[in-house]
């Protein structure tokens, strides 16, 4: 029922081909009119309600249900196949009309939009603006209490309201579902102007998809979205998309992406785009009213904000990776002023999950460094991160892994010297890719730019920062250490180096951005092995150079202080002054064991790895006197003795050296003495010289004076075939007691010390017997000068 004045003319298109006109007023006068003109159409010349090629799409207003006026369901909608449309649309919309039209589409996201049409619901009482101004478009039961129109999110009224639409202009809204199904319920009140044209929608969907392997938590938008998912959908990533559909006010969505223990999450957004919020439920004037939070947690944890994306001053960041420091990241999607058509953060999110899996500690502020100290396993293995994310610049947590121009992962092993003593690392596999660009000169691998590993002591300086923490950027500091710069790929070697302190470092460094054709590489680029060597139970790991001394194991002072350990590891380094021989014997060695495999001893004359052992026992110790001197031009540097045995009772001993003087250096010194070559008597003992005793049987070795007589046999046993050689009794060696009794030589008879103690006595009494006269001297002078 059509009410009230129009100026215009209006026009009605009927649904069917009968029309009944009814005029009724309650007072008519002269200045009551109206007039109308009919036409009659096929349905199809109507092109604004059926559009082009009506033909092929017959159902394109969707299907009538039997009875009904304008009920319609549309079934299978797709781009320019629906048209939502109120009765008689494009005319005059009729009144006391409910109409119900079902909406659905194949795609997850149905789309209900305007395209060049204008939404003419209850848009202005009567034709005078000035009376009757226009309503905008407007929402909301109490905005519109005439005609309307409303939409739910589902088939039926049960389902969510997204919202009761009235008003006169474009309509600025495209109303997108959260499934594939929408109801749209039109309803005019059954009296009103002659004015309103009602509207046109189209139907179509969203692109879009549900998410990766994705699990539903408590929420309207809240997922969970898991490795372990991801694993049993044989997909190494997953994506999200933002959300695209519409959500009320103060709306919430969250995603948890949960990996397995030792991993970490990487988000990045291969697409993303930030726009105005355009189809706000509710205004907002302030900032920030959409915004997406990154958090390095498992929870909304405020502290540990990765990154937050608001719609008003945020730039988005594609291609950009966003790393977690563990297992979990939480993404939180906030809106405060809801939206019909999605979100104005506009994102693509892809994740994946990387194995972050060490062999230490996490050193703090690092992308890849590892601390491994002895006191949590006393051997192990290392290798290049597993985490390949390394490789492309970032670690977990989003440290950057490149300092200048390298992607540098430094292996920091140190140790208690309560506990050991010593760090042994060995590399046996490198996987370097060919190309790196070194040159041929010596130090190119120290001063190139190319893949390299190095292994080397760091001073006491850099040392102590290690120990203590601060180090972060760490560099080589001294090559001359001994340290090995390795850039070849190696297979089953044997590359070793051992500490002489606590502290042992090896760092992998790979050039900016050549790192990254490692990004996904499952094989390591290197691994190696460690042990922490030298427990309290072998004593001092190195032993200064000293014209004689001994070593002793078990070092018994240390169980004062430490428990034994299971399994014994000793290396020891025994210093020999320069140009000096060596002879080594064992005044004690006992096996408890013959196997090898449980107790070996051995002495090194170089700390080349697989070097051959210059005198080895695994238990029989039947040759520990036949050890032959060590001439000096064998001794390139320190004498390496190891121990290993699988238990501190199973083996025993007590190792003595002796420094010796070669020959021919004790004859220029006798000479230049004054005594002849020739008339040098074996056994000759001479005081305060180096070369003082000449040990018998070995081709003129000497030892100093200061080692004769002193209670330890110095001198090697002789050496048969030799010229001087004698029999080896106590009568020719160094313990003699022919050289050990009182000296009895002519410039120094026996009888001078008594005479020397007996003179010491008369001088001590004579000193007596004058100071006793000089206090009683001293004691009457007083007297007499005391005055009356």
């Amino acid at each position: 029922m059509f009410c009230g004045e129009i100026e215009q003319a209006q026009t009605f298109i009927s649904e069917t081909n009968f029309v009944k006109l009814q005029f009724q007023v309650d007072n008519f006068t002269e200045q009551t009119y109206w007039a109308f003109d009919s036409k009659a159409h096929q349905p199809f010349e109507v092109y604004q309600r059926y559009g082009q090629h009506p033909e092929l799409y017959p159902n394109r207003r969707g299907i009538a249900t039997p009875g009904t006026y304008c009920e319609r369901a549309f079934v299978d909608c797709r781009l320019q196949t629906c048209y939502v449309q109120s009765p008689a649309f494009p005319g005059v919309t009729p009144r006391g009309l409910h109409c119900s039209y079902r909406l659905n589409t194949t795609l997850p996201h149905i789309k209900l939009y305007l395209e060049n049409e204008e939404f003419n619901v209850d848009g202005q009482r009567c034709e005078n603006i000035m009376t009757c101004p226009m309503r905008p478009i407007s929402s909301g039961a109490e905005n519109c209490p005439h005609d309307y129109l409303r939409v739910f999110d589902g088939r039926d009224q049960r389902a969510p309201l997204v919202g009761v639409f009235c008003g006169m202009g474009r309509f600025p809204y495209s109303i997108i579902g959260t499934g594939n199904s929408l109801l749209v319920e039109f309803v005019t009140s059954p009296a009103g102007p002659l004015l309103h044209s009602g509207f046109h929608f189209n139907v179509g969907s969203w692109p879009g998809r549900n998410q990766t392997a994705a699990a539903r938590l408590p929420g309207a938008c809240s997922w969970r979205l898991s490795q372990q998912a991801l694993r049993k959908a044989g997909d190494q990533e997953g994506v999200f998309l933002s959300v695209v559909h519409w959500y009320p006010p103060h709306t919430t969505c969250t995603y948890l992406i949960q990996g397995d223990p030792g991993h970490v999450v990487r988000l990045s957004f291969p697409s993303f785009r930030i726009n105005r919020i355009e189809s706000p439920m509710e205004p907002w004037e302030g900032d920030c009213g959409e915004s997406l939070t990154l958090y390095d947690a498992s929870w909304p944890d405020d502290t540990r904000i990765i990154r937050t994306f608001c719609d008003t001053f945020s730039r988005p960041q594609e291609k950009t990776d966003f790393v977690s420091s563990a297992e979990s990241m939480f993404v939180r999607f906030e809106s405060k002023t809801g939206s019909y058509s999605g979100s104005s953060l506009y994102y693509w999110a892809q994740y994946d999950f990387f194995n972050n899996s060490l062999s230490g500690d996490r050193v703090a502020s690092t992308a890849c460094d590892e601390l491994i100290p002895s006191w949590r396993a006393s051997r192990g293995t290392v290798r290049s991160p597993t985490n390949t994310l390394v490789f492309r610049g970032v670690g977990p947590g989003g440290v950057a892994s490149v300092s200048q121009d390298a992607v540098r992962c430094t292996y920091r092993f140190v140790t208690d010297p309560r506990l050991y003593a010593r760090v042994e690392v060995t590399v046996h596999r490198i996987r370097f890719r060919e190309g790196s660009g070194y040159s041929p000169h010596v130090n190119s691998c120290w001063e190139g730019r190319g893949d390299r590993l190095l292994l080397w002591e760091p001073q006491a300086g850099q040392a102590s920062a290690v120990l203590s923490g601060q180090a972060r950027d760490i560099q080589p500091a001294n090559r001359s250490l001994g340290g090995l710069c390795m850039h070849q790929s190696v297979d089953n070697a044997n590359i070793q180096l051992v500490s002489r302190g606590p502290v042992l470092l090896l760092q992998m460094s790979l050039p900016w951005p050549g790192a990254e054709q490692y990004f996904r590489q499952e094989a390591p680029l290197f691994e190696a092995r460690y042990r922490f060597v030298h427990g309290p139970l072998c004593g001092p790991a190195s032993l200064a150079a000293s014209a004689e001394g001994q070593l002793t194991f078990p070092h018994l002072e240390a169980l004062a202080v430490a428990p034994p350990p299971r399994a014994i590891d000793c290396r020891w380094e025994l210093n020999v002054h320069w140009k000096k021989d060596l002879w080594l014997h064992f005044e004690k060695l006992s096996f408890t064991t013959h196997s090898c495999s449980e107790a070996r001893l051995q002495v090194l004359l170089t700390d080349i790895p697989g070097a051959e052992p210059w005198f080895s026992s695994c238990g029989d110790g039947g040759e520990q006197r036949k050890l032959p001197i060590l001439p000096t031009d064998q001794l390139e540097g320190p004498v390496v003795v190891t121990l290993t045995a699988s238990s501190p009772n199973a083996v025993a001993f007590n190792l003595r050296w002796t420094e010796l003087q070669r020959g021919s250096a004790a004859l220029g010194r006798l000479q230049a003495a004054g005594v002849p070559a020739a008339e040098t008597p074996v056994g000759d003992l001479r005081q305060n010289d180096d070369c003082a005793f000449m040990c018998p049987g070995t081709a003129g070795m000497c030892i100093p004076s200061r080692l004769v007589c002193n209670g330890v046999l110095n001198c090697p046993p002789p050496v048969p075939g030799v010229a001087d050689s004698v029999a080896f009794d106590s009568a020719t060696s160094d313990e003699d007691p022919a050289h050990c009794a009182p000296v009895r030589d002519e410039g120094y008879p026996w009888w001078t010390l008594y005479v020397g103690a007996a003179s010491a006595a008369l001088l001590a009494l004579a000193a007596l017997v004058l100071l006793c006269r000089a206090c009683c001297c001293c004691g009457k002078q007083r007297d007499i000068d005391v005055p009356y």
